[in-house]
């Protein structure tokens, strides 16, 4: 038996890390390390255990993110992956987000930093990449992102404020009013996009789950572009991948798997086509949990990556 990749996750008390740790403290091949309470506040200890483990998984603000990665010493062969914003578009970095296209995987398997995908980004770049890389939608179209995610996506401060309210808290509260959001940069980027979009993020008054849908005209698609065309090109592009499905496409007024919950405690993403050729209107959704392919999930599918673990090992919160 091969010895166990030792890990460390800097800022396991949060609720990212939680997750991870949660995903990973039943494995064998994973040997999770943690400084002695005494010493958590010794910048040595905490220097020297980032540089003496495989990976360290940094669940931190960006600001202290970029603290843990400037104490890697030069030469250290600690491989990262980092939750925060800090490094979404940095070029030297590979982006986690496995799926994005054919080759991410084994880019992320070989790279010693990877940043981990923010959860609202994820499912835009999922829905829009396909089409605008197929030639069915254009970079420069003006793109509307609406989504709504739960609670605990905004850390543990937002967590206790709603669970505080209970019944009392707003059922679903815009935010990002400023339109100056922190993921913009990096569904630009990533999306293939030649502007930003108009992000309008949500709130609801559950625990987790998201929902994020991208309204859309025909007249901004490639002229002739159908449905099922739509359809048929995201359905290719997901079509071999463990954790991104496309459904199947159907003539719905509601549907139950819309549910920001539907897909909670997995690291499965769901995505959703609709639309009426007669009206010239289409909308693209995409269903997942911020916990976890939106952020915990993800960043164990990364960790499976880069040790040569099966890639859906602990992906999922135990049952």
């Amino acid at each position: 038996m091969s010895t166990p990749a030792t890990v460390f996750i800097d800022g396991e008390a949060g609720t990212t890390g939680l997750q991870i740790r949660d995903r990973l403290k039943a494995r064998g091949d994973v040997e999770l390390v943690s400084i002695a309470p005494e010493r958590r506040k010794d910048a040595q200890a905490r220097r020297d255990l980032l540089n003496s483990v495989d990976v360290a998984i940094l669940c931190l603000p960006d600001d202290a993110a970029k603290e843990a990665v400037s104490l890697l010493a030069p030469g250290a062969t600690t491989r990262v992956i980092d939750a925060s914003t800090a490094f979404r578009v940095d070029p030297g970095w590979t982006y986690g987000f496995a799926e994005m296209t054919a080759d991410q995987a084994e880019r992320i398997a070989e790279a010693r930093l990877v940043s981990n995908p923010g959860c609202y980004p994820q499912g835009l770049i999922a829905l829009v990449k396909p089409l605008i890389d197929e030639g069915l939608l254009s970079p420069a179209v003006a793109l509307t992102y609406n989504a709504v995610s739960g609670y605990s996506g905004g850390g543990r401060k937002m967590i206790e404020a709603h669970e505080a309210e209970g019944k009392t808290a707003a059922p679903f509260l815009p935010y990002g009013l400023t339109f100056n959001h922190k993921h913009l940069a990096e569904m630009k980027h990533y999306a293939g996009l030649a502007a930003d979009v108009l992000f309008q993020p949500a709130v609801g008054n559950y625990a987790q789950g998201m929902l994020g849908c991208v309204p859309l005209f025909f007249k901004d698609l490639k002229q002739g572009a159908t449905l099922a065309e739509v359809h048929a090109v995201l359905a290719w592009a997901y079509e071999h991948c463990r954790f991104v499905e496309v459904a199947a496409l159907e003539a719905l007024e509601r549907s139950p798997a819309l549910d920001p919950r539907a897909l909670n405690n997995t690291n499965r993403m769901r995505l959703h086509v609709f639309g009426n050729e007669a009206r010239g209107q289409l909308l693209l959704a995409a269903v997942y949990d911020n916990l976890g392919k939106g952020a915990s999930g993800a960043a164990v599918q990364n960790l499976n990556l880069m040790i040569g673990a099966d890639e859906g090992l602990g992906t999922d919160l135990p049952a």
